[in-house]
Formats: structure tokens, sequence, C-alpha cells
């Protein structure tokens, strides 16, 4: 009998690569990570310094340099390369070019055999993750952005932090676009399970004026916010996408608001976006319709609607 390893490959080396890496190996997600860039020296000194944590962790995870000849066995290729935005420039600036490289990083890979999972992490997040959808040719659940999972981690910070409790007690979705047009369905949000709208009327002497539009906003800048000051973010999509390969690997079922193929669902169809998605070894399986009002269902399309735009322009 031979028991198969869990392999996960990182193509881009940069900091969102290598702090998902280091991500991967201190939480033993997977049994060995392969780290793959144009700049092979590079790749080389982010495995050599990430072997030499293994001895102060709890799992040896074998970490080596690759190519795209190696992943016709890798269970998912993370896609990191890309084009960061410059200043002044929004993600949608770098579509094009973010584009020519993904296209770029597919066909070889395509080409040695993979049928595994590809988690989309390049900006635009929802357009790329459609490019890639369409170059490589799987099954829609194959195919994944990382979409609204980090919007999402966001807002609950800052709910969290409005109402003084853990964030992870806080359940609430950042839906649509990774990026400005994002909304949040808030006749959904729960904190263990009491309405929102609920905590802010019955807490008014803590919580105060609450302005939801405001704190849309604040959560759609936030990136940017990081970004002015330490020149750009890793930290956070980091630990989505070890939690995201996480539950792939692990089968658990786990519900991640992640960018997916819509066929149907909140009426739309033939667009990546960000919505709570079932993740399993199958990978993206089942999209979870939440209701929403009339009103979320309006600011929902529209955001829907600058997605399908720019991606227009690369397919």
């Amino acid at each position: 009998m031979i028991i198969k390893k869990s392999k996960i490959a990182i193509v881009g080396c940069g900091l969102v690569g290598s702090s998902t890496a280091f991500c991967l190996v201190t939480q033993g997600v997977c049994d060995e990570i392969l780290m793959i860039d144009i700049n092979q020296e590079k790749a080389l000194g982010e495995v050599l310094d990430l072997r030499d944590t293994i001895k102060y962790l709890d799992r040896n995870v074998k970490v080596r340099t690759g190519t795209y000849e190696d992943c016709s066995d890798v269970d998912i290729i993370i896609i990191t390369a890309g084009a960061p935005p410059k200043p002044g420039q929004t993600r949608l600036d770098t579509l094009e070019i973010s584009a020519r490289i993904a296209g770029s990083i597919v066909e070889p890979v395509m080409q040695s055999g993979f049928d595994g999972i590809f988690l989309v992490v390049s900006n635009p997040v929802d357009m790329i993750a459609h490019y890639v959808y369409k170059k490589s040719g799987l099954p829609k659940q194959q195919v994944i952005g990382t979409g609204t999972a980090l919007d999402t981690a966001r807002l609950q910070n800052l709910i969290a932090e409005m109402v003084s409790v853990d964030p992870r007690s806080v359940y609430a979705y950042s839906l649509g676009e990774h990026g400005d047009s994002q909304m949040v369905p808030w006749s959904t949000v729960t904190i263990a399970g009491k309405s929102l709208f609920d905590v802010i009327e019955d807490n008014k002497e803590m919580v105060g004026d609450v302005d939801l539009d405001a704190l849309v906003e604040k959560t759609a800048r936030e990136g940017w916010e990081i970004y002015q000051r330490k020149g750009t973010t890793y930290y956070g999509i980091a630990a989505a996408c070890a939690g995201i390969c996480k539950t792939i690997l692990y089968d658990e079922n786990k519900i991640i608001p992640v960018s997916t193929l819509l066929e149907g669902e909140y009426g739309e169809s033939d667009v990546f976006a960000g919505v709570p998605v079932i993740l399993n070894r199958h990978g993206a399986t089942d999209v979870l319709e939440i209701h929403m009002t009339a009103e979320e269902l309006k600011h929902f399309q529209a955001s829907i609607q600058v997605i399908r735009d720019a991606t227009a322009k690369i397919l």
C-alpha cells in the first residue's frame, strides 16, 4: 500500500508567497511544499530559510524548489505572482499584466498533467481566477480565488472591536468584489447568534451611533491603509491561504467566502465573485445562498457588474 502525501506548490516567492509558505510550514498543513519563481535563487533562498524552522516545529514539512514540470501530482497550486499596484492605482489597474503573468503560469502547469486545485491570490483576484479557469479548462470547483476571505476577516475584526468581543464570535461576510465595490449583507450579521442590529440597540452606551456604510468602506480600504504604511500586505492573506488549503486537504466542508464561478446563484452567471462556499477535498463544491434584503441584493449586483465589466477586458 502507498500512502499519498499532500503537496502544495506556491508560484511566486515574493512577500505573499513566502509568508504563505511560512504559515503552511508552521501549521504543518501539508507534507511537502514546492517553491516556484522565475528568480530561482530567490526561491532557493526562501527554501533554505524555511527549512531552518523545522527543528522547532511539530512536523517535518519538506520544502524544496520546483518547476512547472513538477506540478503533475500537486494537490493545490497557489498563484501569488502578479503585478502589485503602484501608488495611485487600484487593483483593477493591474488586470492586464496580471492576466499575462497568470497565463504564462497556467499553460506549462497544465502541460505537466496537473489535475489539482488552483488557488488564485494575484489581484484583481476575481478576474484572474476567472481567467485561470478559462485558461486551464479545469472544472469550476478546482479553480478558486481567495476572494473576500481576507475582507471578511477584516470586517469581523472591525465589528469585534466595536462591541468588544472576540472576532471569532462574529459571523459576517463581505461579498462581491475583492475591491472597492464589495458589500456586506448586514441583515445576516450575528454575534454568537444574536443579530448585530439587536446588539447595537441593546448596547447604545457602548457603541454609540454606528455608520454601517463607513464600516463597509473601512473594510474595503483596510488593505490600502496597510499598503500606505508598509508597502504591501502579506500576513493576513497568507493566513487566509493556509486556512483555505487546510480546509481542502483535511476535507473539512468549512464555509469560507472565496471567489468561485456563479451559475445562477444570487441570480448571477458566468462570473467569479466572493460568496460563501463549502470547501473540501473536491474544491469549491457548493455555494451557500444567504438571503439578502432587496437593497442588499442591489449592492451585490452592482459589485458583480464591476467584476463582469473588468473580466470582459481579458476574456
